[in-house]
């Protein structure tokens, strides 16, 4: 783990979110379309729970002597996305363009997905599946990393997040991926 990338990118969630709350326009009004649209809406899947499931079962499949990883790369996702829902539910930050945007209500016990936004999940569970992957497959380092980045950018393109909840959402993605990965001894 690089602890000086997660400091940066949690300084840098900080930072965005001083920017945010001093009223910067800080999210944005944009629409796809046809192929657009539908191409987009896949990128952002990935790291959610099928993506995840099918990237275990290709190295299952194709790369017997790679199994024993299968478990620690589920178990990355898992705790990237458990502890994004638990963070979420205790902190309660209104997404954009809802009333209270970006305010953080305090803890909830009730599904609400306008009060669920710091951080993304998206983001964590991306970069959590990429962070297991490049440990797998560093020659496929650039490609694993894109797709992560690309998911989180687009969580903050489709206004479903703030700036802050994406870098947010990578910092625990990242921390968390590691975390387990060293713990599994991989």
């Amino acid at each position: 783990m690089n602890l000086a990338l997660l400091l940066v990118l949690l300084a840098a969630c900080v930072v965005m979110m001083l920017i945010e709350r001093m009223g910067a326009p800080t999210t944005l009004l944009l629409t796809f379309r046809g192929d657009i649209k539908r191409e987009t809406l896949f990128l952002a899947q990935y790291g959610q729970a099928v993506c995840t499931a099918i990237a275990a079962a290709l190295i299952w499949q194709f790369d017997p002597p790679r199994r024993s990883y299968v478990i620690p790369l589920i178990a990355a996702v898992t705790a990237a996305s458990v502890g994004a829902f638990l963070l979420k539910r205790l902190l309660g930050r209104v997404r954009p363009r809802r009333e209270y945007a970006g305010r953080f209500l305090g803890p909830t016990l009730r599904h609400a997905n306008w009060r669920e936004s710091f951080p993304s999940s998206h983001s964590a569970c991306a970069v959590a599946l990429t962070v297991a992957l490049t440990h797998i497959y560093p020659q496929a380092t650039a490609t694993f990393w894109t797709l992560a980045l690309t998911t989180a950018v687009l969580r903050y393109v489709l206004d479903a997040h703030w700036p802050s909840d994406v870098i947010g959402g990578i910092a625990l993605g990242y921390g968390v991926a590691w975390l387990v990965i060293r713990a599994f001894g991989v």
